[in-house]
């Protein structure tokens, strides 16, 4: 995964070659001792041994449009091992009729695991839509039981 931080917290976690991800455009510099950064990186590594099942990080979703960053938030209100669908999400932010734009603004969450957008599901259960693509869906889903 690449990570990024800024001053105010983790600002991006993506897998490699994932959709909607750095273009290496961006003025990031490399620092590997960034605090944020190695905190991120160790809370990954406990979420993915099964040791972690809530991540303890400030986060700099500031990158989204108001609407976005207030779905990353409800994101974040999904427990783990938990699924809720599109349509279920946007009930929960007052939004009922813009499913498709909270998938949209899902897509664009700049912080895959963390802000936990793998949690969220089409209609009847079916695995939809995911920017790190669905076999690492379905994997992370299964991670967390």
């Amino acid at each position: 995964m690449r990570l990024a931080a800024t001053a105010r917290g983790l600002a991006g976690a993506w897998f490699h070659g994932q959709k909607h991800g750095p273009t290496g455009d961006e003025p990031w510099q490399e620092d590997p001792q960034h605090p944020v950064l190695r905190e991120a990186a160790s809370q990954l590594d406990a979420y993915f041994a099964r040791r972690l099942r809530q991540f303890d990080l400030p986060l700099d979703l500031a990158t989204g449009t108001p609407f976005q960053q207030r779905i990353w938030q409800a994101l974040c209100g999904i427990g783990h091992g938990q699924t809720v669908s599109y349509g279920e999400l946007a009930r929960r932010v007052g939004q009922p009729a813009a499913v498709r734009a909270v998938g949209a603004a899902i897509g664009r969450n700049p912080l895959s695991i963390v802000v936990p957008c793998h949690r969220v599901i089409g209609k009847g259960g079916a695995l939809t839509g995911y920017a790190g693509g669905l076999e690492r869906k379905t994997a992370l889903l299964q991670v967390e039981g």
